[in-house]
């Protein structure tokens, strides 16, 4: 009676359980579910129509047996419905997982699936204190999902982002390190006196280009290639620079110069907008941010979360006043610090 009394005052007082705590070490067999399905395209297969188990495998070319046994755990977890042994995509996976939609989210669940050989090692590289070998799924199948997967989270955020800092009053907008270019994309939308760069490598160009080319706005955006760690910015000058997620993956050192970079572009009175999942001054949460840092530990040398503490001071080193942190009502608990270079 009394260890039972004690466990149920622990379970009370620290919100954990024992099945709780099992659900998070078996986490990942819900992810591989979906990992699996997207990399099958079996909800594409599924499309608008309802099929069998057996007509679904013959159009992915995969197991009937192995099949229907995924289907059912994806028909589990609510992302389609079974009806008399036969299968048909929810609403949810028609707008999201099957590959012709437009809010199509295949991409960051392919990139999730690329990154997880480093999770399983995480072990190692609190040990080490480096990165780990991940295998390779092939450089170019990796640059797509990433890329596009950043548009997938960025094409729901972005135009959040556009309406909550608007830049009608700026001219010249510097996105460094934009990938596909969807802020640049979305800031230029908001504020039809803005022109941009979008400064990246230049195996970005050809996904940015498409992007900005789907909206219209290539004689306003511009792509500069370049690798913005070790290679000059150019000689143009801005009115604001937007940094997204830029910090995370590189050192405090590195971060601080890629700042005083982008300080040196902008004129005075210029915009720095930096967006990142900042921890708080004790670095113990939020959740995301905390949990983001170790995806930087196995995959990158000494990249990892910022406290917006951190992230402030660096700023003021760097010649910038009236720094702010703005939340953003988002599911992954990012923020935007901004700050006007003096």
């Amino acid at each position: 009676m009394f260890w039972q009394q004690m466990r149920g005052r622990i379970v009370m007082e620290t919100g954990w359980s024992v099945g709780k705590l099992l659900d998070i070490s078996s986490g990942y067999w819900k992810g591989c579910v979906v990992q699996a399905a997207v990399r099958l395209d079996l909800f594409s297969c599924l499309g608008d129509t309802d099929s069998t188990a057996d007509e679904v495998a013959c159009n992915a070319g995969t197991d009937p047996r192995a099949t229907s046994l995924l289907l059912d755990a994806l028909a589990a977890l609510k992302l389609i419905d079974k009806v008399g042994g036969r299968y048909c995509n929810s609403e949810f996976s028609k707008t999201f997982l099957v590959r012709e939609s437009p809010s199509y989210q295949g991409h960051i669940i392919k990139h999730h699936h690329h990154i997880m050989d480093g999770w399983v090692q995480l072990d190692k590289a609190v040990t080490t204190g480096k990165k780990v070998a991940r295998r390779s799924y092939g450089e170019q199948a990796e640059r797509e999902s990433f890329l596009l997967g950043m548009f997938n989270l960025a094409s729901n955020l972005a135009p959040k982002i556009a309406e909550k800092f608007p830049l009608k009053d700026r001219k010249h907008l510097l996105d460094l390190g934009g990938g596909p270019g969807t802020y640049a994309i979305q800031f230029c939308l908001k504020n039809p006196g803005l022109k941009a760069v979008i400064f990246d490598r230049p195996t970005t160009e050809p996904f940015a280009r498409k992007t900005v080319d789907r909206y219209q706005l290539g004689e306003r955006i511009r792509f500069v290639g370049g690798d913005f760690t070790v290679d000059p910015l150019g000689d143009d000058s801005y009115d604001a620079v937007w940094m997204s997620h830029i910090l995370h993956s590189n050192t405090l050192e590195q971060c601080e110069k890629f700042i005083i970079k982008a300080a040196q572009l902008l004129d005075p009175g210029g915009l720095l907008m930096v967006h990142d999942f900042f921890l708080n001054a004790e670095k113990d949460g939020p959740e995301f941010p905390a949990l983001f840092a170790l995806n930087m530990l196995v995959g990158t040398d000494g990249g990892r979360s910022y406290s917006s503490a951190e992230v402030t001071s660096l700023l003021h080193r760097c010649g910038f006043s009236q720094v702010k942190q703005h939340r953003i009502d988002v599911p992954n608990e990012s923020s935007v610090i901004t700050a006007i270079k003096k």
